[in-house]
Protein backbone atom coordinates (compact mmCIF):
# COMPACT_ATOMS: atom_id res chain seq x y z
CA UNK A 1 0.00 0.00 0.00
CA UNK A 2 3.17 2.26 0.70
CA UNK A 3 4.75 1.73 -2.09
CA UNK A 4 1.43 2.19 -4.48
CA UNK A 5 0.33 5.71 -2.25
CA UNK A 6 4.49 7.26 -2.38
CA UNK A 7 6.48 4.81 -5.46
CA UNK A 8 9.13 4.82 -2.61
CA UNK A 9 11.21 2.43 -4.89
CA UNK A 10 10.87 4.91 -7.62
CA UNK A 11 12.27 7.82 -5.14
CA UNK A 12 15.19 5.29 -4.09
CA UNK A 13 14.06 5.39 -0.68
CA UNK A 14 12.26 3.49 2.01
CA UNK A 15 9.77 3.44 5.04
CA UNK A 16 12.27 2.83 7.69
CA UNK A 17 14.29 6.32 6.42
CA UNK A 18 11.28 8.13 5.56
CA UNK A 19 10.06 7.46 8.84
CA UNK A 20 13.33 9.03 10.33
CA UNK A 21 13.25 11.59 8.05
CA UNK A 22 9.62 12.97 9.72
CA UNK A 23 10.63 12.27 12.51
CA UNK A 24 13.72 14.75 12.07
CA UNK A 25 11.90 17.51 10.63
CA UNK A 26 9.08 17.52 13.28
CA UNK A 27 11.68 18.10 15.88
CA UNK A 28 13.25 21.25 13.65
CA UNK A 29 9.87 22.39 13.59
CA UNK A 30 7.99 21.56 16.98
CA UNK A 31 8.64 25.20 18.02
CA UNK A 32 5.80 26.49 16.66
CA UNK A 33 3.22 24.42 18.55
CA UNK A 34 4.88 26.84 21.78
CA UNK A 35 5.47 30.28 19.94
CA UNK A 36 2.27 29.96 18.03
CA UNK A 37 -0.35 29.64 21.16
CA UNK A 38 2.35 32.71 22.62
CA UNK A 39 1.61 34.85 19.82
CA UNK A 40 -2.17 34.34 18.83
CA UNK A 41 -2.95 34.44 22.71
CA UNK A 42 -1.90 38.07 22.79
CA UNK A 43 -5.30 38.55 21.02
CA UNK A 44 -7.61 37.21 23.39
CA UNK A 45 -8.13 33.87 22.01
CA UNK A 46 -7.74 30.77 24.31
CA UNK A 47 -4.12 29.41 24.26
CA UNK A 48 -5.46 25.64 24.32
CA UNK A 49 -7.44 25.93 21.83
CA UNK A 50 -5.55 27.57 19.73
CA UNK A 51 -2.65 24.55 21.03
CA UNK A 52 -5.47 22.06 19.45
CA UNK A 53 -5.66 24.59 16.03
CA UNK A 54 -1.94 24.59 15.31
CA UNK A 55 -1.25 20.26 15.92
CA UNK A 56 -4.04 20.04 13.56
CA UNK A 57 -3.99 22.29 11.11
CA UNK A 58 -0.48 21.30 10.89
CA UNK A 59 -1.49 17.53 10.92
CA UNK A 60 -4.03 18.14 8.61
CA UNK A 61 -1.90 20.69 6.09
CA UNK A 62 0.82 17.79 6.06
CA UNK A 63 -1.35 14.87 5.50
CA UNK A 64 -3.10 16.64 2.50
CA UNK A 65 0.65 17.48 0.92
CA UNK A 66 1.92 13.83 1.29
CA UNK A 67 -1.38 12.60 -0.46
CA UNK A 68 -2.04 15.18 -2.88
CA UNK A 69 1.93 16.11 -3.90
CA UNK A 70 3.94 13.56 -2.81
CA UNK A 71 6.46 15.97 -1.32
CA UNK A 72 8.92 15.54 1.95
CA UNK A 73 7.37 19.22 3.17
CA UNK A 74 5.38 19.61 6.34
CA UNK A 75 2.96 22.60 7.03
CA UNK A 76 2.00 24.83 10.18
CA UNK A 77 1.20 28.27 11.31
CA UNK A 78 4.11 30.76 9.53
CA UNK A 79 5.66 32.46 11.18
CA UNK A 80 5.41 36.00 10.41
CA UNK A 81 1.70 35.61 9.37
CA UNK A 82 0.93 34.62 13.13
CA UNK A 83 2.45 38.05 14.00
CA UNK A 84 0.82 39.99 11.37
CA UNK A 85 -2.04 38.43 12.38
CA UNK A 86 -1.63 39.31 15.93
CA UNK A 87 0.39 42.52 16.03
CA UNK A 88 -1.10 43.88 12.96
CA UNK A 89 -4.46 43.11 12.36
CA UNK A 90 -6.18 42.69 15.51
CA UNK A 91 -3.93 45.04 18.60
CA UNK A 92 -2.84 47.52 15.36
CA UNK A 93 -5.71 47.96 13.66
CA UNK A 94 -8.21 46.76 15.85
CA UNK A 95 -10.04 44.04 14.38
CA UNK A 96 -11.22 41.42 16.42
CA UNK A 97 -9.64 38.06 16.13
CA UNK A 98 -12.65 36.18 14.46
CA UNK A 99 -12.14 39.19 11.79
CA UNK A 100 -8.71 37.88 11.68
CA UNK A 101 -9.53 34.43 11.24
CA UNK A 102 -11.77 35.62 8.29
CA UNK A 103 -9.40 37.64 6.28
CA UNK A 104 -6.84 34.51 6.57
CA UNK A 105 -9.96 32.08 5.05
CA UNK A 106 -10.44 34.81 2.29
CA UNK A 107 -7.22 34.85 1.95
CA UNK A 108 -6.89 31.05 1.19
CA UNK A 109 -9.51 31.14 -0.83
CA UNK A 110 -8.00 33.56 -2.96
CA UNK A 111 -4.55 31.33 -3.40
CA UNK A 112 -6.75 28.42 -4.02
CA UNK A 113 -8.03 29.86 -6.92
CA UNK A 114 -4.89 30.95 -8.28
CA UNK A 115 -3.59 27.77 -7.84
CA UNK A 116 -6.50 26.34 -9.62
CA UNK A 117 -6.29 28.77 -12.92
CA UNK A 118 -1.88 28.82 -12.52
CA UNK A 119 -2.23 32.79 -12.14
CA UNK A 120 0.50 31.59 -9.49
CA UNK A 121 3.61 32.33 -12.25
CA UNK A 122 1.56 35.03 -13.36
CA UNK A 123 1.71 37.23 -9.92
CA UNK A 124 5.06 35.92 -8.55
CA UNK A 125 6.76 36.63 -12.07
CA UNK A 126 5.24 40.15 -11.77
CA UNK A 127 7.38 41.29 -8.38
CA UNK A 128 10.88 41.51 -8.76
CA UNK A 129 13.05 39.11 -6.62
CA UNK A 130 14.60 41.46 -4.76
CA UNK A 131 11.33 43.34 -3.75
CA UNK A 132 10.35 39.61 -2.38
CA UNK A 133 13.92 39.26 -0.53
CA UNK A 134 13.11 42.52 0.83
CA UNK A 135 9.40 41.38 2.04
CA UNK A 136 10.65 38.39 3.79
CA UNK A 137 14.04 40.55 5.40
CA UNK A 138 11.65 43.05 6.69
CA UNK A 139 9.37 40.30 8.48
CA UNK A 140 12.57 38.81 9.87
CA UNK A 141 13.46 42.20 11.43
CA UNK A 142 9.93 42.54 12.79
CA UNK A 143 9.81 39.50 14.21
CA UNK A 144 13.10 40.19 15.99
CA UNK A 145 11.59 43.08 17.76
CA UNK A 146 8.69 41.10 18.78
CA UNK A 147 11.19 39.06 20.28
CA UNK A 148 13.65 41.57 21.97
CA UNK A 149 10.22 42.77 23.25
CA UNK A 150 8.88 39.59 25.08
CA UNK A 151 12.51 39.12 26.11
CA UNK A 152 12.47 42.37 28.01
CA UNK A 153 15.92 43.40 26.23
CA UNK A 154 13.66 46.20 24.25
CA UNK A 155 11.61 48.51 26.13
CA UNK A 156 9.01 51.61 25.31
CA UNK A 157 10.75 55.08 26.16
CA UNK A 158 9.19 58.29 25.78
CA UNK A 159 12.12 60.33 24.27
CA UNK A 160 13.37 57.79 21.46
CA UNK A 161 10.17 55.33 21.17
CA UNK A 162 12.39 52.67 21.78
CA UNK A 163 15.84 51.94 24.14
CA UNK A 164 17.44 49.07 26.26
CA UNK A 165 15.48 47.85 28.75
CA UNK A 166 16.36 45.66 31.78
CA UNK A 167 19.33 43.52 30.84
CA UNK A 168 19.23 41.52 34.77
CA UNK A 169 15.90 40.86 35.14
CA UNK A 170 15.65 37.60 35.06
CA UNK A 171 13.74 36.77 31.64
CA UNK A 172 15.87 39.05 29.55
CA UNK A 173 19.03 36.95 30.58
CA UNK A 174 17.70 33.75 30.17
CA UNK A 175 16.61 34.74 26.94
CA UNK A 176 19.81 35.54 25.91
CA UNK A 177 21.27 32.40 27.06
CA UNK A 178 18.25 30.91 24.67
CA UNK A 179 19.21 32.25 21.91
CA UNK A 180 23.14 31.89 22.95
CA UNK A 181 21.94 28.06 23.18
CA UNK A 182 20.21 27.92 19.36
CA UNK A 183 23.45 29.16 17.62
CA UNK A 184 25.43 26.84 19.30
CA UNK A 185 23.46 24.06 18.66
CA UNK A 186 22.62 25.17 14.74
CA UNK A 187 26.41 25.44 14.31
CA UNK A 188 27.07 22.18 15.67
CA UNK A 189 24.17 20.99 13.51
CA UNK A 190 22.02 19.17 16.43
CA UNK A 191 18.66 18.12 15.40
CA UNK A 192 15.78 20.57 16.67
CA UNK A 193 17.97 23.13 18.21
CA UNK A 194 15.32 25.56 18.51
CA UNK A 195 12.97 22.72 20.14
CA UNK A 196 15.98 22.12 22.64
CA UNK A 197 16.50 25.85 23.91
CA UNK A 198 12.16 26.17 24.51
CA UNK A 199 12.50 23.46 26.74
CA UNK A 200 15.85 24.37 28.32
CA UNK A 201 15.10 28.34 29.04
CA UNK A 202 11.27 26.72 30.17
CA UNK A 203 13.01 24.21 33.02
CA UNK A 204 15.29 26.81 34.09
CA UNK A 205 12.28 29.11 34.31
CA UNK A 206 10.25 26.65 36.16
CA UNK A 207 13.54 25.84 38.98
CA UNK A 208 14.21 29.34 39.29
CA UNK A 209 10.69 30.16 40.26
CA UNK A 210 10.24 32.98 37.38
CA UNK A 211 7.39 30.48 35.76
CA UNK A 212 5.21 28.05 37.14
CA UNK A 213 5.03 24.47 35.98
CA UNK A 214 1.61 23.56 34.15
CA UNK A 215 2.36 19.46 33.81
CA UNK A 216 3.39 17.70 30.84
CA UNK A 217 1.03 15.26 29.68
CA UNK A 218 -3.07 15.70 29.75
CA UNK A 219 -6.18 15.35 27.50
CA UNK A 220 -6.15 18.05 24.68
CA UNK A 221 -8.04 21.18 25.47
CA UNK A 222 -11.38 22.39 24.08
CA UNK A 223 -10.92 23.59 20.43
CA UNK A 224 -14.30 25.19 20.95
CA UNK A 225 -13.28 28.22 21.93
CA UNK A 226 -11.68 28.87 18.16
CA UNK A 227 -13.28 26.17 16.29
CA UNK A 228 -15.53 27.69 12.95
CA UNK A 229 -15.34 31.08 15.05
CA UNK A 230 -14.31 33.29 12.25
CA UNK A 231 -15.99 36.34 10.71
CA UNK A 232 -16.12 36.32 7.37
CA UNK A 233 -18.73 39.24 6.74
CA UNK A 234 -16.64 41.55 9.15
CA UNK A 235 -13.44 40.67 7.09
CA UNK A 236 -15.52 42.05 3.95
CA UNK A 237 -14.69 45.60 5.20
CA UNK A 238 -13.15 47.65 2.26
CA UNK A 239 -10.58 48.29 4.75
CA UNK A 240 -9.19 44.88 5.16
CA UNK A 241 -8.14 44.28 1.48
CA UNK A 242 -4.68 45.30 1.76
CA UNK A 243 -4.85 43.04 4.96
CA UNK A 244 -6.28 39.68 2.95
CA UNK A 245 -3.77 41.08 0.29
CA UNK A 246 -0.94 40.98 2.46
CA UNK A 247 -1.61 37.84 3.67
CA UNK A 248 -1.84 36.42 0.16
CA UNK A 249 1.23 37.41 -0.96
CA UNK A 250 3.10 36.84 2.16
CA UNK A 251 2.27 33.28 1.87
CA UNK A 252 2.64 33.28 -1.63
CA UNK A 253 5.95 34.12 -2.03
CA UNK A 254 6.82 32.00 1.12
CA UNK A 255 5.28 28.90 0.18
CA UNK A 256 6.88 29.16 -3.55
CA UNK A 257 9.95 30.19 -1.99
CA UNK A 258 9.99 26.61 0.42
CA UNK A 259 8.81 24.74 -2.26
CA UNK A 260 11.23 25.19 -5.15
CA UNK A 261 14.23 25.14 -2.44
CA UNK A 262 12.89 21.99 -0.46
CA UNK A 263 12.31 19.84 -3.74
CA UNK A 264 15.63 20.85 -5.25
CA UNK A 265 17.94 20.01 -1.99
CA UNK A 266 15.12 16.43 -2.44
CA UNK A 267 16.48 16.23 -6.47
CA UNK A 268 13.09 16.42 -7.43
CA UNK A 269 13.00 19.43 -9.24
CA UNK A 270 13.96 19.07 -13.46
CA UNK A 271 17.42 20.13 -14.91
CA UNK A 272 15.14 22.82 -16.44
CA UNK A 273 14.26 24.26 -13.44
CA UNK A 274 10.54 23.13 -13.38
CA UNK A 275 8.74 21.53 -10.70
CA UNK A 276 6.85 18.69 -11.06
CA UNK A 277 3.33 18.60 -9.43
CA UNK A 278 3.75 22.22 -8.32
CA UNK A 279 0.10 23.25 -8.82
CA UNK A 280 -0.72 20.31 -6.65
CA UNK A 281 1.96 21.40 -3.77
CA UNK A 282 0.21 25.02 -3.84
CA UNK A 283 -3.47 23.61 -3.86
CA UNK A 284 -2.45 21.59 -0.52
CA UNK A 285 -1.18 24.56 0.72
CA UNK A 286 -3.76 26.71 0.34
CA UNK A 287 -6.85 23.70 1.53
CA UNK A 288 -4.34 23.56 4.85
CA UNK A 289 -4.75 27.40 5.43
CA UNK A 290 -8.68 26.80 4.83
CA UNK A 291 -8.47 24.16 7.32
CA UNK A 292 -6.60 26.42 9.35
CA UNK A 293 -8.72 29.60 9.31
CA UNK A 294 -11.87 26.99 10.02
CA UNK A 295 -10.04 25.30 13.33
CA UNK A 296 -8.90 29.20 14.75
CA UNK A 297 -5.15 29.30 13.81
CA UNK A 298 -3.29 32.04 11.18
CA UNK A 299 -2.12 30.81 7.97
CA UNK A 300 -1.02 27.41 7.42
CA UNK A 301 1.89 27.07 4.91
CA UNK A 302 4.90 25.00 4.18
CA UNK A 303 7.86 24.91 6.52
CA UNK A 304 11.99 25.45 5.24
CA UNK A 305 12.77 23.61 8.01
CA UNK A 306 11.30 20.74 5.94
CA UNK A 307 14.95 20.63 4.48
CA UNK A 308 16.24 19.26 7.20
CA UNK A 309 14.02 16.08 6.87
CA UNK A 310 15.36 15.90 3.49
CA UNK A 311 18.82 15.81 4.51
CA UNK A 312 18.09 12.92 6.85
CA UNK A 313 16.67 10.83 3.46
CA UNK A 314 13.41 12.18 2.84
CA UNK A 315 11.80 11.82 -0.54
CA UNK A 316 8.20 11.39 -0.62
CA UNK A 317 5.00 12.03 1.07
CA UNK A 318 5.38 9.60 3.77
CA UNK A 319 8.02 11.79 5.27
CA UNK A 320 5.09 14.84 5.45
CA UNK A 321 2.80 11.79 7.27
CA UNK A 322 4.63 10.80 9.62
CA UNK A 323 4.85 14.66 10.32
CA UNK A 324 1.22 14.74 10.74
CA UNK A 325 1.10 11.76 12.96
CA UNK A 326 3.59 13.11 15.72
CA UNK A 327 1.82 16.84 15.56
CA UNK A 328 -1.39 14.47 16.35
CA UNK A 329 0.57 12.79 19.06
CA UNK A 330 1.26 16.38 20.59
CA UNK A 331 -2.01 17.12 21.46
CA UNK A 332 -1.57 15.29 24.56
CA UNK A 333 0.94 17.72 25.85
CA UNK A 334 -0.72 20.69 26.02
CA UNK A 335 0.21 21.51 29.96
CA UNK A 336 3.78 21.41 28.64
CA UNK A 337 3.11 24.38 25.96
CA UNK A 338 1.26 25.96 28.75
CA UNK A 339 4.11 26.06 30.84
CA UNK A 340 6.54 27.86 28.48
CA UNK A 341 6.76 31.45 29.23
CA UNK A 342 7.31 34.81 26.36
CA UNK A 343 10.78 35.35 27.22
CA UNK A 344 11.66 31.27 26.35
CA UNK A 345 9.93 31.34 22.63
CA UNK A 346 12.06 34.84 22.31
CA UNK A 347 15.12 33.28 21.40
CA UNK A 348 12.70 31.26 18.60
CA UNK A 349 11.76 34.30 17.28
CA UNK A 350 14.89 35.84 17.04
CA UNK A 351 16.50 32.82 15.06
CA UNK A 352 13.64 32.61 12.56
CA UNK A 353 14.78 36.09 12.27
CA UNK A 354 18.21 35.94 11.26
CA UNK A 355 16.90 33.30 8.89
CA UNK A 356 14.30 35.55 6.95
CA UNK A 357 17.31 38.55 6.70
CA UNK A 358 20.16 36.30 5.14
CA UNK A 359 17.97 37.13 1.75
CA UNK A 360 19.22 40.52 1.33
CA UNK A 361 22.86 39.42 0.91
CA UNK A 362 20.99 38.52 -2.82
CA UNK A 363 20.51 42.43 -3.37
CA UNK A 364 22.48 44.21 -6.01
CA UNK A 365 22.96 47.18 -3.44
CA UNK A 366 24.69 49.10 -6.24
CA UNK A 367 22.02 49.55 -8.28
CA UNK A 368 20.15 52.41 -6.34
CA UNK A 369 16.56 52.03 -7.47
CA UNK A 370 16.68 48.57 -5.97
CA UNK A 371 18.67 49.29 -2.53
CA UNK A 372 15.98 51.85 -1.87
CA UNK A 373 12.78 49.96 -1.78
CA UNK A 374 14.29 47.32 -0.49
CA UNK A 375 15.59 48.94 2.48
CA UNK A 376 12.56 51.12 2.75
CA UNK A 377 10.64 47.82 2.72
CA UNK A 378 12.39 46.04 4.91
CA UNK A 379 12.48 49.08 7.82
CA UNK A 380 8.87 50.24 7.37
CA UNK A 381 7.62 46.53 8.78
CA UNK A 382 9.20 47.40 12.49
CA UNK A 383 9.13 50.60 12.40
CA UNK A 384 5.24 51.06 11.42
CA UNK A 385 5.24 47.71 13.30
CA UNK A 386 2.85 46.55 9.91
CA UNK A 387 3.46 44.10 7.39
CA UNK A 388 0.99 45.50 4.63
CA UNK A 389 2.70 48.72 5.34
CA UNK A 390 5.69 47.63 4.88
CA UNK A 391 4.69 46.16 1.44
CA UNK A 392 2.83 49.29 0.31
CA UNK A 393 5.79 51.43 1.02
CA UNK A 394 7.72 48.53 -1.22
CA UNK A 395 5.40 48.75 -4.27
CA UNK A 396 4.88 52.43 -4.33
CA UNK A 397 9.18 52.86 -3.58
CA UNK A 398 10.32 50.62 -6.18
CA UNK A 399 7.77 52.11 -9.08
CA UNK A 400 8.21 55.55 -8.18
CA UNK A 401 11.95 54.73 -8.26
CA UNK A 402 12.29 53.23 -11.50
CA UNK A 403 10.10 55.69 -13.26
CA UNK A 404 11.94 58.32 -12.12
CA UNK A 405 15.40 57.01 -13.58
CA UNK A 406 13.68 56.60 -16.66
CA UNK A 407 13.65 53.41 -16.44
CA UNK A 408 9.71 52.58 -16.49
CA UNK A 409 10.03 49.81 -19.55
CA UNK A 410 11.42 47.37 -16.17
CA UNK A 411 8.35 47.69 -14.57
CA UNK A 412 5.31 45.67 -15.60
CA UNK A 413 1.47 46.29 -15.71
CA UNK A 414 0.78 44.30 -12.47
CA UNK A 415 3.31 45.71 -9.97
CA UNK A 416 2.48 49.31 -11.18
CA UNK A 417 -1.41 48.57 -10.50
CA UNK A 418 -0.45 46.89 -6.84
CA UNK A 419 1.29 50.64 -6.53
CA UNK A 420 -1.54 52.76 -7.19
CA UNK A 421 -3.77 50.57 -4.67
CA UNK A 422 -1.46 50.94 -2.54
CA UNK A 423 -1.39 54.61 -2.17
CA UNK A 424 -4.99 54.97 -2.54
CA UNK A 425 -5.26 52.36 0.40
CA UNK A 426 -2.33 54.54 2.49
CA UNK A 427 -4.59 57.81 1.70
CA UNK A 428 -7.78 56.96 2.20
CA UNK A 429 -8.01 54.24 5.12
Amino acid sequence: MLERLFQLNAHNTNVRTEILAGVTTFLTMAYILFVNPSILGETGMDKGAVFVASCLAAAFGSVVMGLIANYPIALAPGMGLNAFFTYTVVLGMGHTWQVALGAVFLSACLFFLLSIFKIREWIINSIPLELRSAIAAGIGLFLALIALQNAGIVAANPATMVGLGNLGSPAALLAILGFFLIIGLEALRVTGAVLISILVVTTLSILLGVSQFGGVVSMPPSLAPTFLQLDIAGALDVSLISVIFAFLFVDLFDNSGTLIAVAKKAGLMRKDGHLPKMGRALIADSTAALGGSLLGTSTTTSYIESAAGVSAGGRTGLTSIVVAVLFLFALFFAPLAGSVPAFATAPALLFVAVLMASGMAEIEWSDITVAAPVVVTALAMPLTYSIATGIAFGFITWVAAKTLAGRFRELNGMLVALAIFCVIKLALF
